[in-house]
């Protein structure tokens, strides 16, 4: 049991779990992308920012990531985070786990504010941001049709390093110090 940075190999495994949600409004995507497409976007996302999986009997059973909120150079210190979990492996603190390393390494990176979004209603989801020290920073209704109805989305947002002035551009994840990142990973718990 524990926690580590994704590989390359392990996209199929997280396209397996990712596949548990296609044919609900958790993800507004309405297409399971292919095993290459879905690689892709692992590596595209690892380029700057961090990218976790939890591993249970050496079988990935949830992932989650970071990603930068908004592409505008001023957005930088903003990023969003998106976690999946194999449905036999919810409400178990893997989630939890996986934000809290996440939130740490963004920390480390110079973000600032993390973003959940979360189609209404999740209770799950909305659960983990209220219990992490989100607060809502709005909803926005009827923002998506799928599965036959529309759907309210929530903006979840939390500040996790302090906005000073004349702040230094964020930091690649792959150039922060091994160690440290190490540290991170190994002190996930349940």
């Amino acid at each position: 049991m524990g926690m580590r940075f994704v590989t390359g190999e392990d996209a199929a495994a997280l396209l397996r779990i990712y596949a548990q949600y296609i044919d609900t409004p958790i993800t507004f995507e309405c297409r399971l992308p292919t095993v290459e497409e879905f690689a892709g976007r692992v590596a595209s996302i690892c380029a700057g920012y961090p990218y976790l999986v939890w591993e249970e009997q050496e079988k990935i059973v949830g992932y989650a990531y970071a990603h930068r909120q908004k592409e505008r150079e001023a957005y930088q210190w903003n990023a969003e985070l998106s976690v999946y979990l194999d449905g036999d492996f919810t409400s178990r603190g893997i989630g939890k786990a996986l934000y809290d390393a996440l939130i740490k390494i963004l920390r480390l990176q110079g973000i600032k504010t993390v973003y959940g979004i979360v189609t209404l209603p999740n209770e799950k989801s909305e659960q983990l941001h209220e219990r992490m020290g989100f607060h809502i920073a709005g909803t926005c209704r009827c923002t998506g049709y799928k599965c036959g109805a529309w759907h309210d989305v929530r903006w979840f947002e939390k500040q996790i390093a302090p906005y000073e002035e004349n702040p230094a551009p964020v930091c690649p994840v792959s150039e922060l110090p091994e160690g440290r990142l190490l540290e991170i990973l190994g002190g996930a718990r349940l």
